[in-house]
């Protein structure tokens, strides 16, 4: 049981970062909160796909390399997604610090209760 778990200790992890990023999402309040939890799922996510990704054994698609062959496709697509999470987290904070000037506050309720008395 302990080596099963050892093995899949990034599955572990992938998977406690997935659930801690929707924890923050969900429990807090605050915006720039739930931006940062926004990224520690995305975290997770990253982690989850290069994790099964990965072949024990197996060489850099090389012609020259021995087979198995690692694909690069996951790596490929995961550098993507960190460039557009990047891209997300900036255009978010920059919304955040626009509602922090309409509203003066980043709570999220009182947000709601003041543009609902507008």
């Amino acid at each position: 049981m302990i080596d099963l778990l050892a093995d899949r200790l990034y599955y572990l992890v992938s998977f406690l970062l997935l659930g801690v990023g929707t924890y923050m999402l969900i429990a807090n309040r605050n915006v720039v909160k739930k931006v940062i939890g926004m990224n520690v799922f995305q975290t997770g996510i990253f982690l989850f796909f290069i994790t099964a990704a990965f072949v024990t054994g197996a060489s850099p698609p090389l012609l020259t390399a021995p087979e198995p062959y690692v694909s690069p496709l996951p790596h490929v697509l995961i550098l993507t997604a960190i460039v557009v999470g990047v891209s997300l987290t900036a255009v978010a904070l920059g919304l955040v610090v626009r509602v922090y000037e309409e509203y003066g506050t980043l709570n999220e309720e009182a947000i709601r209760q003041v543009s609902h008395d507008e």
